[in-house]
């Protein structure tokens, strides 16, 4: 499975090297020195670090073949991807790949429906959790710790604490689109079927408590 690492940057000085917008919770293991990267576009790649280095908080990243600053521009804003196994799991227990968190449900603390997550936006600041809402309609939930509170895979579902006006609580609905499924199905089934995970994640990113890498 191929998950967005990072993107490239501006160049940096007059060697070859580049910054970059790191996407990983791992950036010593996936951006090391000899990792292979696909890229987006896939023309500019596969791209082969041959150093980095961090400098006034910025990761500097230099590729082999790329030695003076028009090849580094030629580089800037691709994104770098790198090839994971599916069932690898981050080190850290609080952290999550986009491929574990695509199509949770997101839910109140008292088991109020809020929607499904489809995708996972990452962006400079944050990452968010776009969530599709029962009648169709998106809202766009930041994954920080303050407002996601929970992250359960085993029942499939993201746990979260808005602030007022974030979302819209009075067009939530209070049953489980899956317990409403299972419902349908038999009547007697509790529904916690664990759902069904994404086969490949969006963009990947690193966030306070997920990875998309």
């Amino acid at each position: 499975m191929q998950l967005v690492v990072a993107r490239i940057g501006r160049a940096h000085g007059i060697k070859g090297e580049v910054t970059v917008e790191v996407r990983t919770d791992e950036p010593e293991l996936r951006l090391g020195p000899g990792a292979v990267l696909a890229t987006e576009p896939a023309a500019t790649g596969p791209l082969t670090v041959a150093s980095g280095r961090v400098h006034s908080g910025r990761l500097l990243l230099r590729f082999e073949g790329v030695h003076d600053r028009t090849g580094a521009e030629a580089l800037r804003n691709t994104l770098l991807i790198a090839e994971v196994d599916p069932a690898e799991l981050p080190e850290d227990e609080d952290e999550f790949y986009d491929h574990q968190l695509i199509d949770l449900d997101v839910v109140l603390a008292d088991g109020t429906e809020i929607g499904r997550i489809t995708e996972i936006s990452h962006l400079p600041s944050q990452d968010l959790f776009i969530v599709e809402r029962p009648d169709g309609s998106e809202v766009m939930i930041p994954f920080v710790e303050e407002i996601v509170t929970e992250i359960d895979l085993e029942e499939q579902r993201a746990v979260i604490t808005p602030p007022p006006g974030l979302i819209d609580e009075s067009e939530a609905v209070v049953a489980s689109s899956r317990d409403a499924e299972a419902a349908d199905g038999d009547g007697g089934a509790d529904g916690a079927d664990g759902g069904a995970a994404a086969e490949e994640a969006g963009e990947t990113g690193g966030t306070p408590k997920g990875d998309g890498s």
